[in-house]
């Protein structure tokens, strides 16, 4: 009675097998995320033990500028790249024929999205700096880091398209929606949280920048929070006045500075660049949740 009961051989070692590689998986997983914390912890501890409140003041002993600018360089690659990316995924997914064009596109976006960042730095700054008879200054260098961050989103977004069920635009079809209509209102809100995904990762890419923006947005920043006149090279929000980075900071911190606390400098720029990039990771979560619910019905 006990041995027709047995479990057969076969089955014993695949449940074997399948213990093994769960665990496995556990562990990798778990040695993951204990690298990030480590990680994390140890720039967290880095940039503490030499904490001074004057690291964090508007002026040029502090970082305070650098982290403006690259919030506002932030927000100027992604104003030119999502319209951008999310276009030509949108034309890769729904309007681009299955022939020669698409894999021509196909291969510019691979291509594009291989390219070293100081490749794309040169290529800024010849183009953007040099043809243009213009100086170092934050649109150039936003100009530039979208270049690295077009291929991203449009990938991303053409994935998501195509990843839908073919029933929501058959849906949207039989109720006498235009193909436009159909793309505008009802693929592109569902695939909006991976193409949130897609945005997420663009702009830790142009956080985290520094070969590209040496050519073209400049290592020096010289910033009057007192001018009102945007067209001002000292005025906050002229985007074609020079600006450097938290992460150009870093650079110049461990390679060139003399200044006595360029240490700590470079270690709170680190510190704060983190902490960039995972409230703007939340940020974007959350209000792709919400526009998620909101296209649901759940207005809660």
């Amino acid at each position: 009675m006990q041995a027709s009961k047995a479990i057969p051989a076969p089955r014993r070692r695949a449940l074997t097998s399948d213990r093994i590689v769960t665990l496995s998986l556990h562990v990798l997983a778990g040695a993951t995320l204990l690298l990030l914390l480590s990680f994390v912890g140890y720039i967290a501890y880095s940039a503490l033990i030499d904490f001074q409140p004057s690291l964090l003041e508007f002026s040029p002993t502090g970082i305070g500028n650098q982290l403006f600018n690259t919030v506002y360089l932030v927000f100027l690659s992604l104003i030119i790249s999502v319209p951008l990316g999310i276009g030509a995924g949108i034309y890769m997914a729904e309007y681009a024929t299955h022939g020669r064009i698409q894999k021509v596109l196909r291969i510019a976006i691979e291509t594009l999205s291989s390219l070293p960042s100081i490749v794309v730095g040169l290529f800024g700054y010849l183009v953007f700096i040099i043809m243009t008879n213009s100086q170092w200054n934050l649109f150039a260098g936003a100009l530039t880091v979208s270049i690295l961050t077009l291929p991203l989103i449009a990938t991303i977004t053409e994935d998501a398209l195509r990843a839908l069920p073919a029933s929501y635009a058959k849906g949207s079809y039989g109720l006498g929606a235009t193909k436009w209509q159909t793309i505008s209102r009802v693929l592109i809100p569902a695939a909006f949280p991976a193409i949130i995904t897609g945005i997420i990762l663009a702009a830790g890419r142009v956080f985290g920048e520094a070969a590209a923006l040496m050519f073209t947005a400049g290592m020096s920043t010289d910033i009057n929070w007192n001018s009102t006149d945007i067209t001002s090279p000292t005025n906050a929000f002229n985007p074609f006045r020079s600006g450097e980075t938290l992460s150009l900071q870093i650079w110049a911190s461990r390679s060139e500075s003399l200044d006595p606390h360029a240490s700590a400098m470079a270690n709170l720029s680190a510190l704060l660049l983190l902490a960039l990039v995972f409230m703007f990771s939340i940020g974007a979560r959350a209000l792709s949740r919400y526009l998620n619910r909101k296209n649901l019905g759940d207005t809660k």
